[in-house]
């Protein structure tokens, strides 16, 4: 390992340390729901506290999916899902505290949904035999299967995500090598994920030769942002770029229009929302990142209102079905549905366990036919993960606020790997080299998909 990818990686790691301080919301004991019948899934949810305005949708599409599924197909191979919610409120110590809750009725995978609880529970994973799944956050260098067998995120790390957006903001520049000189402005949630692109960004800023300038919003001042957007005006940079989360992304939108900074200039990673916009004065032109449909002109939607939503068993509003977030969700249990799926279809048992779903996600591969077949043609690319590659590393698209909804203004956009890979591949090894005693990869690889 070099010295300069040795570095980059220790910066990660040390990013990475700080984000089990990182405690918000409060959090509700589990519910009791019984895993003895059927294929055990809990939810790490947080309906409650600052980051509630992000996670009720995401709660609600990963529910209403796999409802769906039973409703509609008797769940999954014939067996039931057993679903079971456990409330978070995005703080990390309550998040562990619902694994700990969970893990003795034997999920089949755990969805953390907060880096700051998915990088305490990385070494738990190989030894409860339970697969984390943090779909497309937590730690970038799990992507590596070969290091991290028990974790995936899929369909792009915050790295991917950070590469597309500096693609995108060199195309309008006319070409990456353009950037030179300019200045670009980074606002992000101090902690957890906000700081787990800063090294990528640091490094993409020596290569290409722009000014980075870093705004942190802290946790307590995710509706207070005044100081940063006054740095902001006073900085002027060309573009700025945003890891926001909850209550920060509407402040972070609704004071940028407030200081003129011109929104077309302003682009996101993947997590704002229709209400984190909605009604902002100003606001037309903000852009994003994403990679899937919003709406509810697919097939499997049609059935999770039929199914689910018209039953009254759904928690949420039906105004809010096919919103970006609440498909989002969607997104995350389509991937847990297929990771057992394909468990399912490898051991040829029905009744797996996490050990299985660990192998089916590895072989996961959805292909525009299977896409079709579960009723989503058209509501996102395609993805195969590999015993190596957990993560699929897939090209995203642009979408910008015209003012009432987002429509999408590029064609999918490839991450960089040329830049991500190195620093990626030293990260991986720098964390197995700093936890003595990580252990090899010992694990079955198929060839199933």
């Amino acid at each position: 390992m070099t010295k300069r990818k040795a570095g980059v990686a220790r910066r990660v790691l040390a990013a990475a340390a700080l984000l089990g301080a990182t405690a918000l919301g409060s959090a509700a004991t589990i519910g009791q729901a019984a895993a003895q019948e059927g294929i055990y899934v809990p939810l790490f949810t947080y309906r409650t506290g600052p980051f509630a305005g992000s996670g009720i949708p995401i709660a609600d599409g990963m529910r209403d999916y796999l409802t769906m599924l039973n409703e509609r197909d008797g769940g999954i191979g014939g067996v039931k899902i057993v679903l079971d919610e456990c409330e978070t409120g995005y703080d990390t110590k309550k998040g562990l505290e619902c694994y700990d809750a969970v893990k003795g009725k034997k999920p089949v995978v755990v969805n953390p949904w907060s880096t700051g609880i998915t990088l305490p529970l990385i070494p738990k994973a190989s030894v409860d035999k339970i697969p984390i799944l943090s779909m497309a956050y937590g730690l970038s260098a799990s992507a590596r299967g070969d290091i991290f067998p028990w974790v995936f995120n899929p369909p792009d790390t915050y790295w991917d995500g950070l590469g597309i957006i500096l693609r995108y903001i060199g195309q309008q520049e006319g070409g990456l090598e353009k950037l030179k000189g300019k200045k670009i402005g980074y606002i992000y949630f101090d902690g957890g994920f906000g700081k787990e692109p800063i090294p990528l960004f640091e490094q993409l800023a020596k290569d290409f030769g722009f000014d980075l300038k870093l705004y942190p919003v802290a946790p307590g001042d995710m509706q207070n942002q005044s100081s940063q957007w006054l740095s902001v005006r006073r900085d002027r940079p060309d573009f700025m770029v945003m890891y926001g989360w909850g209550a920060m992304n509407p402040t972070a939108i609704k004071e940028a229009a407030k200081i003129n900074y011109p929104m077309e200039k302003f682009v996101s990673i993947w997590w704002p929302g229709e209400d984190d916009i909605r009604g902002t004065d100003g606001a037309k032109g903000f852009k994003m990142i994403n990679w899937h449909g919003i709406g509810t002109d697919y097939p499997a939607l049609k059935d999770i209102q039929k199914f689910v939503v018209d039953k009254g068993l759904s928690k949420a509003n039906k105004d809010k079905v096919g919103e970006l977030l609440y498909n989002r969700g969607v997104y995350n249990s389509l991937l847990i549905a297929e990771g057992i799926a394909q468990a399912q279809k490898i051991t040829g048992k029905k009744a797996v366990d996490g050990a299985d779903v660990r192998r089916g996600l590895e072989n996961l591969n959805l292909d525009e036919a299977r896409l079709k077949e579960l009723g989503l043609a058209g509501f996102t690319g395609t993805l195969k993960l590999t015993c190596d590659n957990h993560n699929g590393h897939r090209p995203a698209f642009i979408q910008q606020w015209d003012g009432a909804k987002w429509v999408k203004i590029t064609d999918p956009i490839e991450p960089m790997p040329d830049k991500v890979k190195p620093l990626l591949d030293a990260a991986a090894q720098d964390y197995a080299e700093k936890n003595p005693g990580w252990p090899k990869r010992s694990e079955p690889c198929d060839k199933a998909s």
